[in-house]
């Protein structure tokens, strides 16, 4: 699989970004429009924040511009929503509810290690 799929990893992890980045921009747009079937949360702080930062981050993810950045944000904030919101529902993700943040935690973080990669604003405004 390797041989086949290996001279692939540059465009399938691009996929994964962009996926992963516009996804995450839904949560972000679901919070501050109420849009997508969520329900507006911009009376509440942290909820306000974490729209910002998923919208913007989920956007510029996506996209590739200032990719590390923004994913190493967007980890911390999953962190945070984890243990804020559903650690307290028990130890275990699967239980809490939580797998998603997780998920979301640890892919943004290897994103924010790994960088934007070669299909991205970021290396397009590097080879200008």
């Amino acid at each position: 699989m390797d041989r086949w799929l290996g001279r692939h990893a540059e465009r399938i992890y691009a996929l994964l970004r962009i996926v992963a980045g516009l996804l995450f921009a839904c949560h972000g747009a679901q919070k501050l429009f109420g849009a997508l079937g969520g329900t507006k949360m911009t009376s509440n702080p942290m909820m306000l924040a974490g729209g910002i930062i998923e919208f913007a981050g989920g956007l510029l993810i996506a996209i590739g511009l200032v990719a590390s950045w923004a994913a190493f944000i967007a980890s911390g904030e999953m962190a945070v929503a984890y243990f804020m919101v559903h650690a307290k529902g028990g130890f275990w993700p699967i239980v809490n509810k939580g797998e998603l943040a997780v998920v979301y935690c640890f892919l943004f973080l290897y994103m924010a290690a790994r960088g934007a990669g070669p299909y991205s604003v970021d290396a397009m405004m590097r080879r200008r």
